[in-house]
């Protein structure tokens, strides 16, 4: 069973074994949230679906969110945490590297669930999907 850290707001075990989520609550409404999800495989944790509510953002919620995770993979003993986002401000790569993250690779015309890779899609709506590595130690 994996162990959750304390702090920004409640922490759930979720399903599969390793995995986490992390409300931020400011003035008793959400402002973000964000999740982990171990992988036993390759010892990784990855971070998932971090967000913050767009009133919110330039308080350092999403920097406390994402130390959360990397403090969830510490205490689980992953060796690392890794990510993956089509964000396209540049706001949102500058967190990752601010977090520690490494920029390890980027996939061109990535499709998102639900596209069909029509040729209006493949005309107007390219999507770039960027993949992060925070190493915490070596295996």
């Amino acid at each position: 069973m994996a162990t959750c850290p304390s702090g920004v707001t409640p922490c759930a075990a979720l399903s599969p074994t390793g995995s986490c989520f992390w409300v931020a609550v400011l003035d008793g409404n959400v402002v973000g949230i964000v999740a982990a999800r171990g992988n036993e495989e390759d010892n990784t944790v990855e971070l998932r679906r971090m967000s913050v509510d767009s009133n919110y953002r330039g308080k350092g919620i999403a920097k406390a969110l994402g130390r959360k995770v990397l403090e969830f993979a510490m205490l689980n003993n992953y060796s690392s945490v890794v990510l993956g986002t089509t964000a396209v401000k540049m706001a949102a790569h500058k967190l990752y590297e601010s977090l520690g993250f490494k920029h390890v690779g980027v996939v061109e015309h990535y499709a998102l669930p639900g596209m069909t890779r029509s040729l209006l899609e493949r005309m107007f709506f390219q999507v770039r999907y960027h993949r992060y590595r925070l190493q915490l130690r070596e295996e």
